[in-house]
Order: C-alpha cells, then structure tokens, then sequence
C-alpha cells in the first residue's frame, strides 16, 4: 500500500537527505566563484563519508565475489539518479573487464525511457519492483543491490522484499541512516554526505556518494574474479582504436616490452590482452597460454606462478 501524503511528509522531515544545509542558506546571493566554491565545499565531504563504509563494502565484495563465482549476476536497481547510476556503472563493466552483458545489470523504475526522461509514479509503484526482477528471472545466486538516496523509495524497498524471499545477497545503498532499505538487506552501505547543497537535490553529493560507493564495489569484485594483473586492466576488451591502443601499452607496461613486441603478441593471441602477456612472461605459445588460464579460472598472477 502507498503511503499517504502525511506519511511522505513526515518520512521526508526525519531524512538526512532532505535537510537544509546551514552553510548554503545564502547561496543565492554570491558570484559565481561564491556559489561553485560553496558546492565544492560540499563535494569535500564525500569522500570521507564513504571511507566510512568501508568494512561494508568489503563484506558487500566477499559476497559479491563468491555468489558471481557460483554463477550469479551483480543487479543494480533504483529510481531516477540512483537507477542511472547503476546503469552507468553495470554498462561500463562490459568494455574495462570483457565481462557477459547479462553479469552485471542495472534496472531502472520505468524501464528505458526513464533513463532520460522522468517517468511519473515509477518509483512508488512497489509491484512494479517485483516485476522487474522477475523478468530478469532472479535466482539465489545473484546479488541485488538497492540505490536510493533517501532510503525509502518504495519500488526499491519492494524489491529487496522480493529478493530477500528468493534467498539472493542482498545489499542496500543510501544515503540517510535508519531508513527503510537499509533496514531491509543484508550489507547496509550509507555514506552520510549530510544535506545537499541544495535542499533534497540528491543527484548531488549523494549521488556522488552512490557513484564511488558502485566504483568501488564492481572494480573491488573484479579484481578478486582476476580481471586486472596488478593494477592493469588486462580483460580490457580492445573495441576501439583507443582500446586497441590502451591493449598495447597494457601489453608493454606488463611485460616491459616494446611496442612492435607487443603488437605481435596480441596479433598471436587474436586481440586477447591476457594471453598476450602470459605468453611474453611464461614464453609459451598460445595454446599453452590458453590451457594455462583455463586452469586457473583466467587469473594471470596464478598462471604465472
């Protein structure tokens, strides 16, 4: 059941997300210089409010990791900014680590037009919630996280039920302490940024608290499934001619080789930045390069030993 007008109202009073900012009452009035140094001012505070989370999103990491290794997908699902932002960041694990376009998933209320344009009562609408991960056939092995700002949007919160009754990890994404998500998931991530610099615009700092907080999540769980070799994108897939070129440095700055070596290599190993550098470093041709990864789950550090 939708909550009444006076239930919104007094939900919205209580949110950390929907106070007014004392240090931006007159922002209004100042140069230009004043107002962008004023949010700036406000973006400082970001940063340290998801450090604060961290051991959250280390165990939101573990679980992560270990329900993609038994099959699973990371699915991101919210409203508005918070449901774009999960789209951004599961769009852009494609290309950096050569992942499934079916691993990791955002979903937005209101479907695809929502993405750019706002879609009227999509975020109230709690049976569209369950709909929606029905249709991506949710199992138990998949992980959903759930992104809202102010902790109580009821497609989200629906969700997460649904989830919750299929036995997925789930984990929450807010930014008001003791709301509603994060009452509901298993992990309770909450980067406390305080209020905005302009009252309840929540694709501001907690938007940008949301983007770091699904940075750090999706690159931490790649790292640990061995998409990167030290800190190189080495799963990188070469799509354009930047990418081609990035493939190249990725080869010589793992290998310290030079480039026309590098360009053979990934010629051998068809475009595969991995197997290009296992078989520089190993000195094996490409079917043993192939073997090598396939035996140790593609983590080059592990072929290497």
């Amino acid at each position: 059941m939708s909550d009444s007008h006076a239930d919104i109202m007094l939900q919205l009073n209580q949110l950390l997300s929907e106070g007014r900012n004392p240090d931006t009452l007159d922002i209004d009035t100042g140069s230009s210089l004043d107002i962008v140094t004023a949010i700036n001012q406000e973006d400082h505070k970001v940063a340290p409010a998801v450090a604060d989370q961290l051991p959250q999103l280390a165990q939101a990491v573990e679980l992560t990791t270990a329900q993609l290794q038994q099959g699973g997908r990371l699915i991101y699902i919210g409203a508005g900014t918070s449901g774009r932002l999960g789209i951004l960041d599961a769009v852009e694990c494609r290309p950096t680590f050569s992942v499934p376009d079916d691993l990791v998933v955002g979903v937005i209320a209101g479907g695809k037009t929502a993405i750019e344009h706002a879609v009227e009562g999509a975020e109230d609408n709690e049976a569209q919630g369950v709909a929606d991960l029905k249709a991506l056939n949710l199992g138990k092995t998949d992980v959903l996280v759930g992104l809202s700002a102010s902790g109580r949007t009821p497609y989200v919160a629906a969700a997460l039920d649904y989830a919750n009754e299929q036995g997925c990890v789930t984990i929450a994404v807010a930014c008001s302490p003791n709301s509603r998500i994060l009452c509901q998931a298993r992990v309770a991530i909450c980067p406390q940024v305080g209020p905005e610099a302009l009252t309840g615009s929540t694709r501001m700092k907690s938007g940008t608290a949301q983007k770091m907080v699904l940075n750090i999540l999706s690159t931490a769980v790649m790292i640990k499934l061995g998409k990167t070799y030290s800190n190189l994108m080495v799963d990188v897939h070469a799509s354009n001619n930047k990418l081609r070129a990035r493939a190249v440095r990725i080869v010589m700055q793992a290998t310290d080789c030079d480039e026309p070596t590098a360009q053979q290599s990934l010629k051998t190993a068809h475009g595969n930045t991995k197997v290009a550098i296992l078989m520089l470093l190993a000195r094996c041709d490409f079917a043993q390069a192939e073997q090598l990864l396939a035996q140790h789950q593609g983590v080059l550090r592990s072929s290497l030993s």
